[in-house]
């Protein structure tokens, strides 16, 4: 009773506008093949929901919790109780946090699918990644689990994309990013220059096509907030590199 819960990066991400306090975007997320964290149920007797792996993160603040408590809405919590009560969650964290790659949602993402198969809960995937959506907005890509796809509005509109794979090489300094300081940041200081004719039809191109036309400010909105927020990614920058979601991992394809 094992899953992968793979990373992400965002190969260009532009702010589309702001609504009801949250930003809307169109990204193209697209699966990390070699990088991934583990998700396992194992046996143990539980008096609460457990998890282990994730360092010093409160449970109640796990984003696995977090899906657990929202699946639990749609099910009969019978089941749900009894098998919790037997095994605990494992986490193997290889997702370094605050690196724009997702892990956090990726392991919600990935237990999700799990729990749905190992209880057999019979919830479809539209339906569960709308269930993640109200825990975090990058959960849904990782419900679908699609190697490449388009999203939209605040992340709950996932349409998957099919391009050729490609190489993809990651640098990720020593820096955490913190993704609320970021958004909050380019509201601040950036929204007002949203250009939304720049980036018409991207959503239509592979990653590679869009790319070649821009460099890493001009692909990644998020980037030049992230700038600002943390001025030392200046210095740690590689030319010829892209910058993804909001940071800190650099990355760049083959």
């Amino acid at each position: 009773m094992t899953i992968k819960a793979h990373a992400k990066i965002n190969t260009f991400l532009k702010i589309t506008g702001h609504k009801d306090g949250y930003h809307t975007l169109l990204s193209r997320f697209v699966k990390v093949p070699h990088l991934y964290d583990t998700i396992s149920f194992v046996p143990a007797k539980c008096d609460n929901f457990t998890i282990e792996g994730c360092g010093n993160v409160p449970v109640e603040s796990n984003t696995i919790y977090k899906v657990y408590l929202a699946i639990k809405e749609h099910v009969n919590q019978c089941i749900v109780n009894d098998f919790f009560k037997y095994h605990k969650v494992v986490v193997e964290k290889n997702i370094p946090s605050g690196a724009g790659l997702g892990g956090g949602s990726s392991d919600a993402g990935a237990f999700m699918r799990l729990f749905n198969e190992v209880c057999r809960l019979g919830i479809d995937t539209s339906t569960l990644a709308q269930i993640g959506s109200k825990v975090g907005a990058d959960i849904p890509f990782f419900v679908y689990d699609y190697n490449s796809a388009n999203v939209s509005g605040f992340g709950e509109i996932v349409e998957e994309f099919k391009e050729e794979a490609f190489e993809i090489e990651l640098y990720t300094p020593d820096i955490h990013c913190d993704t609320p300081l970021v958004y909050k940041t380019f509201r601040r200081e950036l929204f007002d220059d949203i250009e939304p004719t720049v980036f018409e039809g991207w959503e239509h191109l592979s990653t590679k096509e869009v790319l070649s036309k821009v460099d890493a400010v001009e692909a990644n909105d998020l980037y030049k907030a992230s700038l600002i927020a943390y001025p030392q990614l200046k210095e740690v920058a590689k030319e010829g590199w892209y910058f993804s979601g909001s940071g800190s991992t650099f990355f760049r394809v083959k």
